[in-house]
């Protein structure tokens, strides 16, 4: 029958076109039985003393590496049998399976071996199968591990999910033993991403010399290499003189000791003098709200004073710039940083207390609005823990609330959870290792309190512990190290104090630190990099103040070195403001 003929009757008027969908399942499941049957086989594949029957012409149809051999007439395919010595036996009858049923049972005993045998016979689909078995095992433990066996296979889309993992959680992954016996080159590919995810060069610093001190003998030629991959100018020298100090091979040692001598001396032969941190390490502190009371010209978006504008400050540049602004104004807020985005909620505006809340995505730069809290809050403490927020007292309404209520941001919806010793609002509550501290602040009993409260989220458990040296209320708090620093604040005898005390968790005791350059109260503050800012804030006024606040604000911002217990000023904020929310991104 010619083509012709055959496409006038194919298209003839009136035909349907008909596919049976379960055909193609028919014709393999009954291959599959030819071959379990040993009917109309042409070869035998063979690893070891297992010996696989099978068919050529279903090897070639679904395998390159075999309609490749058939085509080419191997010695091996000639004499109806190949040999797969680099197979191993109990891997072979998998493969040949998944062949003939496209199905297969992927374990953590056989995913390597199955992922090799897949990409020697370019099965695509199989070896995709394995990386998306080896994703979901992904762990910081493991990490590093898959990222070496993906590269050496050419399993490209695995190697990047498993170097991300890696980057992402690089404190666990760096303190691992799979680090050490990493070949130089992917060592290097790590030093030197954007992504690793640190707080301080220092955290890359370690690990490179963890590593180069494993096998000194070897790897001591490549320590230039490697430490031009860490950031060093911006890691502290008395940090770099303590490792210096505490490097074990001499060889090492002189490498660092000549580093540091090219650093001191503005040469950068050995290293750029220019660092900036790294994409994932660059701290912003987020300041949201608030209000103005100078005579200066207010922001833009305010409204009686209270602002709906939103800064950021980099700490690595010293620069503040513009975000988009809420959407609502709010004096007093909660604000937090949760899963790289920032939460303002609740807050005043004139004499309305607010229960609704905005996100801030730092990717797109616009606020979206959020459920609203189950009471209206004001002067709050507001921090996250295991992916939601928690919020803590503040003025609820008209009085003075203890209630606590938490936020799921899957489900976009607030519940009460608990209550609080006693009521209380402008404190501080940050989080630590698992617990929620809430301290200072004013109760029923004192406008102005010594007290730090712990409470265990998962038990719902509060205790007291050590009380700070200084009653305050409307002081910053703020997490660095393994310390709690207290800043400012307003204090008995309408004080605005300047004073900062720091709590060591380990210790459960209490010590002042260097004051402020200036004292305030309502600061927006922030942590990040080893360093503490303090933002803008309430002011003393001519000795005329109200029941606690400061009516002047402040535009300029100071930054604490614990390692010389001294505040410097630095870049003065755009316009003052005071009571504003702070978060780190």
């Amino acid at each position: 029958m010619s083509s012709s003929i055959y496409d006038k009757i194919i298209n003839k008027e009136g035909s349907r076109p008909y596919k049976c969908c379960e055909y193609a399942s028919k014709v393999s499941l009954n291959l599959n039985h030819f071959r379990r049957d040993g009917r109309f086989c042409d070869i035998d594949l063979i690893s070891g003393k297992t010996i696989i029957r099978a068919h050529r012409v279903v090897l070639a149809a679904s395998c390159e590496y075999f309609d490749a051999m058939f085509n080419e007439g191997f010695e091996e395919s000639q004499k109806g049998r190949v040999v797969l010595p680099t197979v191993p036996p109990g891997i072979l009858p998998m493969i040949i399976d998944f062949i003939y049923t496209g199905e297969i049972s992927i374990d953590k005993a056989s995913v390597q071996h199955l992922l090799i045998a897949a990409d020697m016979f370019q099965l695509r689909e199989l070896v995709r199968g394995c990386g998306d078995f080896l994703k979901r095992e992904l762990h910081p433990s493991n990490a590093l591990g898959i990222f070496r066996f993906a590269e050496t296979h050419n399993c490209t889309e695995l190697a990047e999910e498993a170097l991300g993992h890696a980057q992402a959680n690089w404190n666990l992954v760096a303190n691992g033993d799979e680090l050490l016996e990493l070949p130089l080159q992917q060592l290097i590919t790590l030093l030197s991403s954007e992504q690793l995810e640190v707080h301080n060069e220092a955290q890359v610093l370690h690990p490179a010399l963890k590593w180069l001190e494993h096998d000194p003998a070897t790897r001591r030629r490549h320590c230039f290499e490697v430490l031009r991959h860490v950031r060093l100018p911006l890691i502290s020298p008395q940090i770099l003189d303590d490792v210096i100090k505490n490097v074990q091979d001499p060889s090492i040692a002189v490498a660092l000791k000549n580093v540091r001598v090219d650093m001191k001396s503005g040469r950068g032969a050995l290293v750029c003098l220019s660092a900036e941190p790294r994409a994932r390490a660059r701290r912003m502190l987020v300041v949201a709200g608030g209000s103005c009371h100078d005579a200066a010209p207010h922001p833009p978006h305010s409204t009686d004073n209270i602002l709906s504008s939103a800064l950021k400050f980099d700490l690595h540049k010293r620069e503040w710039e513009e975000l988009s602004p809420m959407g609502i104004a709010r004096i007093q807020p909660g604000v937090a940083s949760l899963g790289g985005r920032v939460y303002a909620v609740g807050g005043e505006q004139g004499s309305q207390i607010l229960a609704n809340g905005e996100v801030y995505d730092p990717q797109t730069d616009k606020w979206s609005y959020i459920a609203c809290m189950k009471e209206a809050r004001c002067e709050f403490g507001l921090t996250a823990w295991k992916g939601n927020l928690y919020a803590f007292g503040g003025w609820v309404g008209s009085e003075m609330g203890a209630s606590v209520e938490v936020y799921d941001p899957v489900s976009d919806e607030w519940t009460l959870i608990d209550r609080m010793p006693e009521p209380r609002f402008g404190m501080g509550v940050v989080n630590f290792e698992g617990l929620i501290y809430v301290v200072g602040g004013c109760t029923h009993t004192w406008r102005h309190t010594r007290d730090l409260l712990c409470y265990h989220p998962a038990s719902r458990k509060w205790r007291p512990l050590a009380p700070m040296r200084h009653a305050r209320s409307q002081a910053a708090a703020v997490v660095l190290g393994a310390h709690l620093y207290v800043i400012g604040g307003n204090a008995p005898r309408r004080t605005v104090l300047s004073s900062v005390e720091r709590y060591s968790f380990d210790d459960d005791s209490w010590e002042e630190v260097g004051s402020l350059v200036e004292a305030r109260a309502g600061c927006a503050a922030g942590a990040a990099d080893g360093l503490l800012v303090a933002a803008g804030g309430d002011s003393e006024c001519g000795g005329k103040r109200d029941f606690y606040r400061a009516r002047t604000t402040l535009a300029s911002v100071e930054i604490y070195d614990p390692t010389r217990d001294t505040w410097t000023s630095t870049t003065s904020l755009p316009h003052s403001r005071a009571e504003a929310g702070a978060a780190l991104l």
